[in-house]
């Protein structure tokens, strides 16, 4: 594993503007066109293999969670209780997620969090860094079955012959651009589509509705379970017959919450970092998470050699680990996974040891 300079293409704003990548640059560069991650096969392997294992563990984990009701410990109300473990019973499929993993080539990957229900980065890991690799990089490949795994999935998710409705926060370019592109592979796959704001949808006659009156039947929302069950409609949810992807018992994963979980049941596996509610139980440096937090948000770091002495309420506590660090900053690594198998690779880079909204995205390839 290397971050590497690479040839700029000299018209590549043009290149990923005619792909639909919008924001390419936003307070400063997020499209990295100077540089790259190289990996090896090996190292390609290593990644992939503990994708899949961890997300086996997280579904296991899943399973137990609604096995014992305990949905206080990750402090979810009735509502959001309710739903996640109707949609468990009732075997809905999931449709993708993607994992940030602390990994620098040489020690294990560890698992950071598992961004389950809302991830983002998807268009520019499955589409514009194919094109970059097909651009620049002959005779290499890259870990990036990602939109072949989304058309191949959504068969499984809706029934045959359902138009589906997309809805997310349009105004935000990130979240419109991941929207639309995930209703892109939706068509792709046999499907009827709409596009609409999460603020468009509406309800009559005891069901919810687009902008022409239409009832929605199937729905990809772009928007966090946590702030759904917090939403008036959110009594209506659990009497509707509506198909929702991702389903309700994501918001299990994306909840920091599971850490400790995985922890408890896998202690010392070489994927998984010691995690509390109590910053006490873990040696060292610590990071505190917020339990939904998304991007960084309210994520802290101790300082070096010490750990946190007092625990916070909706806090989550981890083991440090160091992130691959280069002249350029600290990189992260976000594997997909769609359905159940891990299918690709996205890297973010950032100044600092925390990654946030706004980190750079560096394309990879591996050979």
């Amino acid at each position: 594993m290397q971050r590497s300079p690479v040839p700029i293409r000299r018209d590549w704003r043009q290149r990923v503007e005619a792909l639909g990548f919008e924001f390419h640059t936003l307070d400063g560069p997020y499209w990295v066109e100077d540089a790259c991650f190289r990996f090896d096969q090996v190292e390609i392997d290593r990644l992939e293999s503990a994708g899949n294992e961890l997300h086996a563990m997280c579904l296991d984990a899943v399973a137990d969670i609604v096995r014992t009701g305990d949905y206080a410990r990750l402090g979810l109300g009735p509502i959001a209780a309710t739903l996640a473990e109707r949609a468990w019973r009732a075997g809905e499929q999931a449709l993708y997620g993607r994992m940030d993993l602390a990994y620098d080539g040489t020690a294990p990957p560890k698992l950071l969090e598992y961004n389950a229900d809302t991830p983002t980065a998807l268009f520019e890991a499955a589409v514009v860094q194919w094109y970059w690799l097909e651009d620049t990089r002959a005779g290499l490949d890259q870990f990036n079955l990602l939109h072949e795994a989304l058309v191949r999935r959504w068969p499984a998710l809706i029934p045959e012959g359902s138009c589906v409705h997309f809805a997310g926060s349009l105004e935000a370019v990130e979240d419109r651009v991941t929207t639309d592109y995930l209703r892109d592979t939706c068509t792709q796959a046999g499907f009827a589509t709409t596009l609409l704001d999460m603020s468009d949808i509406g309800w009559k006659d005891g069901q919810f509705v687009d902008l022409d009156d239409h009832p929605i039947r199937a729905l990809f929302k772009l928007y966090p379970w946590e702030w759904m069950v917090e939403e008036p409609f959110a009594r209506h949810l659990p009497d509707l017959a509506l198909r929702i992807v991702e389903p309700a018992w994501k918001q299990l994963l994306s909840n920091k919450s599971l850490l400790p979980l995985l922890w408890e049941r896998h202690r010392g596996h070489p994927n998984l970092l010691a995690a509390s509610h109590d910053p006490r139980d873990i040696e060292g440096r610590v990071v505190a998470k917020p339990r939904f937090g998304r991007e960084g948000e309210g994520v802290r770091v101790s300082d070096p050699d010490r750990g946190m002495h007092f625990a916070e309420p909706g806090m989550v506590y981890q083991a440090h680990a160091p992130l691959y660090r280069s002249e350029a900053g600290y990189g992260l690594v976000g594997l997909w996974v769609v359905g159940d198998e891990a299918v690709g690779l996205g890297m973010r880079e950032d100044a600092n040891p925390v990654t946030g909204n706004a980190s750079r995205f560096v394309p990879h390839c591996f050979g």
